[in-house]
């Protein structure tokens, strides 16, 4: 039987690498480390990297451990989840290692400009219904803006073709550069030669819980990795995008358009 999430909960507040700020905690006053992560936590002038979605952290672990020099800081509003990673981090000793307990939507509310390097989305709800929740969306990317250093990189990893497309279609209307891309991660060479080839290998090196899951279902797993500048107006595609048919909910057929401007 696994550990309730009462107890889980408990373990991490004895984490020290464990920050604990959703939105009612938080309210209106700053948080305390903005702009001070490399000061106040890392110790270090390393780059910061961003998973944002984490869920139970295999990422934000796995790269912390092939990626010593690199900070990495996961976050994810579900606490249960992320005690999985974080435990792990605190085993291991690993120093690298952040968790941020919050609400995406305030993310750049706990980074100063130009704090972070990188941002990896893995595995993100495809938010069918709702465009401006997706992670890839002109409304989260402009909150990126905030403390992104500018033409940082943007990893997308996904099982949805229709995240994969309206991100593909959103990065192809803004001309934002294309470092690699692939429609099957383990199927297929990436777009963009060596470089991209290099970014293919790093991004199949870990394979989460819910990737192994996709896969036995016969889904092929997506990769994107893109630069976001900092400045220019960010336009929405407009596009009708067809829905992903294994979502277990219903919905129509097709995107609303009206919806996705």
């Amino acid at each position: 039987m696994g550990k309730g999430k009462l107890a889980k909960f408990a373990d991490m507040e004895t984490y020290d690498c464990v920050f604990q700020y959703p939105y009612g905690a938080l309210g209106h006053a700053d948080f305390p480390m903005q702009g001070r992560w490399h000061e106040d936590y890392f110790h270090n002038d390393h780059p910061i990297v961003l998973e944002l979605g984490c869920g139970k952290g295999e990422y934000t672990v796995g790269l912390a451990k092939l990626y010593p020099e690199v900070n990495f800081i996961g976050v994810d509003i579900k606490g249960a989840r992320m005690w999985t990673g974080a435990t792990q981090a605190v085993r291991e000793g690993l120093k690298n290692v952040a968790f941020l307990r919050t609400n995406i939507e305030i993310i750049d509310r706990f980074f100063s400009e130009g704090e972070v390097q990188e941002i990896w989305l893995t595995f993100s709800d495809p938010q069918m219904k709702n465009p401006r929740k997706r992670l890839t969306s002109s409304w989260f990317l402009n909150r990126y803006r905030h403390f992104l250093v500018d033409g940082g990189i943007i990893h997308l990893k996904t099982d949805s073709n229709f995240l994969f497309t309206y991100t593909t279609l959103l990065v192809e209307k803004n001309h934002l550069p294309v470092l690699a891309s692939t429609s099957d991660l383990y199927g297929q060479g990436a777009q963009g030669g060596a470089a991209a080839e290099g970014s293919l290998a790093m991004a199949a090196s870990i394979q989460t819980y819910y990737e192994g899951m996709w896969m036995a279902r016969g889904l092929s797993i997506k990769y994107m990795q893109f630069r976001l500048p900092g400045s220019g107006e960010l336009e929405e595609p407009d596009v009708e995008i067809e829905l992903d048919d294994y979502r277990s909910y219903h919905r129509d057929k097709r995107s609303s358009l009206e919806k996705a401007k």
